[in-house]
């Protein structure tokens, strides 16, 4: 039955929260087993992990399928919109304190201990208490510096694919909105299209991205084994390349959402949250690319 305008909503009762609790529990109890256990002990612990993470797969297929069977049958009003908004709002604003921890991580690397390690500002050789002659550099350092660990390393060029893939995810920025505007016209023909070219630059941009860690490992020498710059490098762009994947992903369900007549031109906040999300991706990978592979 509809719901009334002005009326709350009160949800029916869904097994999903308590399936959601199990199979997060497993993934994490799998997780901490694999990295606690001794040498040759660690198979339980990534079956565990392998079966939650399944089960987490699953969890989010069947919740979303609950929601969307709601949504179809004219249950949610508009107080149930509002609430949707906020929590997408709150939601991206989380994964802004996310990314914004490892950028404060990076500058702080760079900035501060690094040149502290040299002796900067101090009056003293911080690095004598390491090893003696170390480069206090980012990134190589001449023989003494990251690459005493992991051997000498180059960093990765950012007017090479960098730059492609930025150029890439800026015109994917483009291209949903273009879908947005189609979708609130009513063209459903030009919502497929430029939502298709969206999901695609998406899956280019990986593509891509793996290119570049492949080119980094094999030619370059740059590992996650290449002192604070490789790791940084690896951990800021390996969750950004998550996001993206998990973005083309909803950006695929939504143009299949499309194609099935799901959204109308006043309703259809799933494709504005997914539009909001990838935006949001786009971003944090211009930060990535002044503050990585630039500066």
């Amino acid at each position: 039955m509809a719901q009334q305008q002005g009326v709350y909503f009160v949800p029916s009762k869904s097994q999903w929260p308590i399936v959601a609790a199990v199979v997060m529990f497993v993934t994490v109890l799998g997780a901490a087993h694999w990295l606690n256990a001794p040498p040759g002990e660690a198979s339980l612990g990534k079956t565990l992990l392998t079966v939650g993470f399944i089960g987490i797969l699953l969890m989010f297929f069947g919740w979303f399928r609950s929601v969307i069977r709601e949504s179809l049958a004219g249950n949610y009003n508009s107080q149930v919109d509002r609430s949707f908004r906020m929590g997408m709002m709150w939601f991206i604003f989380s994964e802004v304190m996310f990314f914004g921890a490892f950028f404060g991580a990076l500058f702080y690397a760079r900035m501060f201990a690094v040149p502290w390690l040299g002796g900067e500002g101090h009056g003293v050789l911080t690095h004598q208490f390491l090893w003696d002659n170390y480069s206090a550099a980012w990134g190589a350092g001449g023989g003494n510096g990251p690459e005493r660990i992991g051997g000498n390393f180059q960093t990765v060029a950012p007017w090479g694919l960098p730059l492609l893939n930025t150029l890439i995810l800026l015109t994917s920025s483009v291209t949903v909105t273009i879908a947005h505007h189609a979708l609130k016209a009513g063209h459903r023909g030009k919502i497929l299209v430029f939502l298709g070219l969206t999901v695609l630059l998406g899956a280019t941009f990986l593509w891509f991205q793996a290119h570049e860690y492949i080119e980094a490992y094999k030619e370059l020498n740059l590992t996650l084994q290449s002192g604070v710059y490789g790791s940084t490098f690896f951990m800021l762009t390996g969750f950004h390349g998550m996001h993206v994947t998990l973005g083309t992903i909803m950006l695929a369900i939504i143009w299949l959402r499309v194609a099935k007549g799901h959204f109308t031109k006043e309703h259809h906040f799933a494709f504005e949250a997914v539009a909001w999300y990838w935006h949001f991706v786009d971003v944090v990978w211009l930060g990535l690319f002044m503050f990585v592979y630039i500066l």
